[in-house]
């Protein structure tokens, strides 16, 4: 491509671009762990209902200096399905038949049982206070804890759209924009900025206008024609990627979200959980750059996505108390997911032209972050089916990967710059597909 020799001509990747990736950096290693946070600050705790015989020192006094503090709870607190206390449920009245009771044994009569209406008592050995301490959104108001979480990812999507457009006025536009748009002097100065940056002397006499308009003739002519942003949506080709691209960040944001915001579902220790969400993110990038350059974008992210989709599924079944392969397996799931996204990011970079490419990447995050927002909602169905949320978030994976294929391969192809690019080259796959179906035909 013609503006890869400018490129060469500025110092490729030397200082400059450098700089550019760790400022970035910088940025979202302050802006992402925010979210993040909500996993300790809406940690819901163990919790039983508030009973007199525990938790007033006055009417316990004489029962407590008789009886266990296990015993007590036994008399006070029904147990569930697992054989251990309810977290929203107490006794009327205690039961004190229940202490000279076999636990497992059936009873003809079935005490009666009220919700906590004196409020709940909290296991504070690893966190003092939470949200959901303080307001109580625990059993009837467990949901809003989800509610909560959506306000904050749909304030990050609005944040997102708002402040997308504020950075206009104080971010450096790319020099290979400012060509396509027909802003040459603004172009021929990001190039020479961006050359002393990277210590390439005596520039100015090497890089001049002359040589940035021979250079980049074909784009300047192209350029003189100013594009519309409803040109994207005119071009069939164009805005079916768009939309299967939408689709995919759309899934791999609700997984990655639905992952990170609800790590207390996944095993009992959040903190050793995101201590190895964080380790394998690491990994993963690096996974991902090697799939990228040697399996392919498309290969790539299809393989990723089945993977993420099988590994999700299958901590439905597997039993809370086997906590190791539960973590194990979500580990593996949210490797296997930032994996994707960097995959899914890279080739929509790659497939959307650059006249077009701020609208289209645009358009695509609004997406991605309409599905942060709705994964903290997918909880809810837990009130109906406690695998539910995991089941469609597996299942969306897969469906996801499949759309992939929809998609055409961007390894080691031309960056395109226009619309035009894009039919052209969706042409000469058609062409290429038939003349290898004729050849095949013809063998026989």
């Amino acid at each position: 491509m013609a503006f890869n020799e400018l490129l060469d001509q500025v110092g490729g990747l030397g200082r400059f671009q450098i700089l550019q990736v760790l400022s970035l950096i910088s940025i979202m290693v302050v802006a992402f762990p925010q979210a993040l946070l909500e996993n300790f600050t809406a940690a819901v705790p163990d919790h039983r209902c508030w009973v007199p015989l525990l938790d007033n020192h006055t009417a316990s006094g004489n029962a407590s200096d008789v009886l266990s503090q296990d015993a007590l709870l036994r008399v006070s607190i029904p147990l569930d399905a697992k054989l251990r206390p309810e977290k929203c449920r107490r006794f009327t009245h205690p039961q004190w038949q229940l202490l000279y009771l076999n636990g497992t044994s059936p009873s003809t009569n079935e005490p009666d049982t009220e919700p906590c209406v004196d409020g709940w008592v909290y296991d504070r050995s690893s966190s003092v206070s939470t949200t959901v301490t303080q307001w109580d959104l625990v059993c009837e108001s467990e949901s809003l804890t989800s509610v909560l979480r959506f306000l904050l990812m749909a304030g990050m999507m609005v944040g997102n759209i708002v402040f997308g457009h504020l950075t206009d006025r104080w971010l450096a536009e790319s020099a290979r924009w400012l060509i396509v748009a027909n802003k040459s002097q603004e172009a021929l100065k990001e190039l020479k900025k961006a050359a002393h940056k990277n210590g390439v002397k005596n520039v100015g006499d090497t890089l001049t206008m002359e040589v940035v308009r021979s250079t980049m003739k074909e784009e300047l002519e192209a350029a003189v024609t100013k594009p519309s942003p409803w040109d994207l949506f005119r071009a069939s080709i164009l805005l079916k990627q768009i939309l299967l691209l939408s689709f995919v960040r759309f899934a791999n944001s609700m997984l990655f979200y639905g992952l990170n915001l609800h790590i207390h579902h996944l095993g009992n220790n959040i903190f050793l959980i995101q201590c190895l969400f964080g380790l394998v993110n690491i990994l993963a990038n690096c996974v991902a750059l090697l799939a990228l350059n040697y399996i392919g974008r498309r290969v790539s992210q299809v393989l990723l996505m089945f993977l993420m989709g099988i590994s999700i599924l299958a901590i439905t079944f597997v039993p809370q108390e086997m906590d190791t392969l539960r973590v194990v397996l979500s580990t593996f799931g949210e490797g296997v997911c930032v994996a994707t996204l960097l995959c899914s990011i890279t080739q929509g970079n790659e497939l959307i032209p650059t006249s077009f490419r701020a609208t289209g990447l645009g358009i695509i995050a609004i997406c991605g972050n309409f599905g942060a927002a709705l994964s903290p909602l997918m909880m809810i169905l837990r009130m109906y089916s406690e695998p539910l949320p995991w089941i469609i978030y597996g299942i969306l994976s897969i469906v996801a990967g499949l759309s992939v294929l929809l998609l055409p391969e961007t390894r080691n192809q031309p960056l395109p710059d226009y619309i035009q690019d894009v039919k052209n080259k969706a042409r000469a796959s058609t062409k290429a597909e038939r003349e290898d179906s004729l050849d095949k035909v013809t063998r026989f």
